[in-house]
């Protein structure tokens, strides 16, 4: 029964259509104890498409956590939000919402769409490692995620 807990990789989805948050994010995170593979996805409809598995993505893995910023191209962060909460198949998937958003309108909105966390956007690089490393600590040390079925 020894194996029973051995870590697993944890697949990450990254919806960010900066450039330089998607560096941030890849180095936040492999500075980090738990190993992890980051896929990017630049916009609302790539994001989709990576989720259901569609097109060059039909085999993407189904992610662990979905890091989701909302002001996207194409369709923003809030659409793929809604989509994804109200997919049977997808919503299980625990969404973190990175946006530089501090209204609490917005807040109030992702929350409603069942958002499982919202972060704003820290301006500076050590802010921005320490929140990656918050996100990932509660989100893969804490929280039992819920085992990959394919």
């Amino acid at each position: 029964m020894s194996g029973m807990h051995q870590a697993r990789l944890i697949d990450i989805l990254l919806v960010e259509d900066d450039p330089g948050d998607v560096r941030l994010t890849r180095e936040a995170l492999k500075g980090n104890r738990v190993s992890n593979r980051l896929f990017v996805v630049e916009d609302g409809e790539e994001a989709m498409s990576f989720l259901r598995r569609e097109g060059q993505y039909a085999d993407a893995p189904r992610p662990d956590l979905v890091l989701l910023d909302l002001n996207l191209p194409r369709k923003n962060g809030r659409e793929v939000l809604e989509e994804i909460k109200s997919t049977p198949d997808l919503r299980s998937i625990p969404v973190v919402v990175l946006t530089t958003s501090r209204q609490e309108r917005d807040i109030l909105h992702a929350y409603d769409l069942n958002a499982n966390c919202y972060i704003t956007k820290p301006v500076g690089w050590e802010q921005f490692l320490e929140v990656v490393g918050q996100i990932e600590h509660f989100w893969m040390g804490i929280v039992t995620l819920p085992v990959k079925g394919d």
